[in-house]
């Protein structure tokens, strides 16, 4: 169904204020994909936060026009759904998670800090740790010095509380 000029210009406002918001553009054909396999796609990517959206490639280039994601328009070409995320990684993690499991789901391409990602760049991205994995693992490598130097300097107490004990043992039958 043909969209008419203001249904156009909505969609085209919509993705320009997404795109504002957003990091990360991840790019998807999805041809011979199921209506069911679809709205998997859209619930997961609704629950990272991801904005998903099947739209016309020219209204695309028009709603990216001026944006950091402007550099993918070469990639817009043929059945395409648009993922944008405010986390720098999400999108491309859905997408590519996805198509691991949906070899219907062919990722074309995005765009990430000003710059076009190519299906490499994008299953690169994809492999990169959550926000929230990677402050874990930041917060283990500061504790980990710590917790060293505690154990040592337990293992030091121990062993002089230890020897003065034996020494005062060795002590009081003298006396």
């Amino acid at each position: 169904m043909s969209l008419n000029k203001s249904e156009k210009a909505a969609v085209v406002t919509e993705v320009s204020a997404q795109a504002a918001r957003s990091q990360t553009l991840a790019l998807a054909e999805y041809r011979g994909l199921t209506v069911e396999s679809l709205n998997k796609l859209r619930v997961d990517a609704r629950s990272k936060g991801v904005y998903l959206h099947v739209l016309k490639n020219t209204l695309a280039r028009r709603a990216v026009a001026g944006t950091p994601f402007e550099v993918a328009q070469g990639a817009m070409v043929g059945p395409l759904i648009y993922g944008f995320s405010e986390d720098a990684v999400a999108a491309a993690k859905v997408i590519s998670d996805f198509a691991k499991t949906n070899d219907k789901l062919v990722i074309k391409g995005g765009a990430y800090a000003g710059k076009a990602l190519t299906v490499d760049g994008v299953k690169a991205l994809a492999a990169i740790p959550s926000r929230e994995v990677l402050i874990a693992q930041v917060a283990g490598l500061l504790k980990s010095p710590i917790q060293r130097m505690a154990g040592v300097l337990a293992a030091v107490a121990e062993k002089r509380g230890g020897g003065a004990t034996a020494e005062a043992e060795a002590a009081a039958p003298a006396a």
